[in-house]
Parts: C-alpha cells; structure tokens; sequence
C-alpha cells in the first residue's frame, strides 16, 4: 500500500505515485514533460476521480485538490470546467503540467508584441482526453485554456508550488 491509496482510488493513487517519482527523479527544464508523461497512462480511466473531483461551479472553473507535497513543494488539483468556461490569459511563475481527463479543452497560445499592452493570440490546440502539455516558469509561455464544447471537461494539473500560494506563485495574469 503506498502513501496516496488511503482516500483515493487505486487509479488516482498510482498516477499520484508516478507523478511523485517524475517530481523527485527531475530536476531540470526536463520535469515539466516527465510529469506530464507520468501522468498519461492514467488520464482516461473512467476510475480516476471520485464524484466529489468532478463538481462544477456555474461562475467558472473550479480545483479540487488531489494532492499537496509541501516537502516536495508541489500540488496536484482537478478542474473542472463547464462549457464556455476559460482561465485567464496567463503565463506561470512555477513549473506546469496538465492532461485531459474527460471532455476536451482549447489551449491558445500568445505572445507580448513589443510595446504591445496586451498579448496576442497565435496559435491554439484542440486538447482531448489522454493529451496533455506541460512548461517549464517562464513569462514567455503565455497561453490559456478554454472549454469551448458543449460538455463539462475534467483537467488534471500538477504545479511545482504548495496549494496554499496558488494564489500568488502559480499565474502571471495578462
């Protein structure tokens, strides 16, 4: 019995645990993907959240915390995004990797134009159940996602920060 199987399914608790190893077997520019690659086996078990990670929020996406390594400095979060439903144009502060679960997602990309005050979009990706992506913290990568379907769509998201500072170390809004 390893150390997430207690309250998660047995799905969740191997992505969880493959995840952890591409966490503390990376440390360089590499980890984002290694992540993003731990976590892709898992994405499309109909198993892998319980209902309570799957609610949605009416006033836009919403995390449910899966897991939190203070140790480690990073956290696991669900979101769960109802149709029409998009973050921010953003870039991140920490290390980033995510993956489908259910439904599919819009990732735009962008870019800071000298002088410009805001960034424009330049390209985007159709995101589906099993894909994923990933990036290193850098100002540069600024991209958003959006639930541009007709269904509920389900995000995994591992972030190289605590839980508790989502707030302040995780997006560099635009």
């Amino acid at each position: 019995m390893n150390a997430f199987s207690s309250c998660h399914s047995l799905t969740l608790s191997r992505m969880l645990s493959d995840i952890h190893r591409a966490v503390i077997g990376t440390d360089g520019s590499d980890r984002p993907a290694r992540i993003a690659a731990a976590m892709a086996p898992h994405l499309r078990q109909p198993d892998l959240l319980s209902a309570a990670s799957c609610e949605s929020c009416p006033n836009g996406y919403i995390r449910h915390l899966l897991h939190a390594d203070r140790e480690q400095g990073y956290a696991v979060v669900a979101l769960v995004w109802r149709p029409g439903q998009m973050s921010p144009v953003h870039a991140h502060r920490t290390w980033c990797a995510l993956g489908v679960h259910t439904g599919s997602l819009t990732e735009g990309f962008y870019a800071l134009p000298d002088q410009a005050a805001q960034p424009v979009q330049t390209a985007a990706l159709l995101r589906r159940s099993g894909d994923t992506s990933s990036g290193p913290a850098d100002p540069d990568l600024i991209h958003r996602l959006s639930n541009l379907s007709m269904a509920n769509a389900i995000s995994i998201h591992a972030y190289g920060a605590d839980f508790d500072r989502f707030g302040s170390d995780v997006n560099l809004l635009y």
